[in-house]
């Protein structure tokens, strides 16, 4: 098996975490002689913390097994395209490359929205190569977001049911009639 789709199927285990948690499944691990060295997926809303992303929590984990903070030789694999947030922590950890599983057209700072990780301006730049098991990487975001909407759309549907409840109880209420509807479940 390549090594970008060995590391990218555990950038996806990771993102599985995440999903389990009810959060966006974004998954990542970095590389350093073709081991992997740290692990990360997002947590944000579990930690309740804008910086508990997949790429952060992994920084951290490789910056603190290597004893360094510039983590020069290392690959990092993620699914999702880097945000802003993470790209400019990518450039300042020095990361040789990035490997991007699908691109986030949103919010995607490693060539959809901007490219901050390839910056000329910049003392360091990155190497990018993108589209490594996409479709996997894509389909597992779009499932999340698809029961996302399906969830929301149900807690919407139940809740008009019980305002419609509350109102014929508070209606009956006013006209003297003690009958109540029984709430559903």
């Amino acid at each position: 098996m390549e090594p970008e789709i060995k590391y990218m199927k555990a950038a996806l285990r990771e993102a599985k975490k995440a999903e389990k948690l009810e959060e966006v499944p974004i998954g990542c691990v970095i590389v350093q002689n073709d081991k992997i060295i740290a692990r990360g997926y997002n947590r944000r809303n579990t930690d309740k913390n804008t910086l508990s992303h997949a790429e952060l929590t992994a920084i951290k984990k490789a910056s603190k097994k290597t004893g360094d903070w510039r983590l020069e030789d290392c690959v990092m694999y993620v699914t999702l395209e880097p945000c802003q947030m993470c790209a400019g922590a990518i450039v300042q950890s020095r990361m040789k490359k990035v490997v991007i599983g699908t691109m986030n057209p949103k919010a995607g700072c490693a060539g959809s929205v901007m490219n901050l990780l390839q910056v000329a301006a910049f003392n360091h730049q990155v190497e990018i190569e993108r589209g490594v098991l996409e479709e996997e990487c894509s389909d597992m975001l779009s499932e999340f977001f698809r029961r996302l909407r399906e969830k929301k759309k149900q807690q919407k549907m139940k809740a008009k049911e019980q305002q419609e409840i509350t109102a014929e109880n508070e209606r009956k209420s006013a006209t003297g009639n003690p009958e109540k509807i029984a709430r559903k479940p």
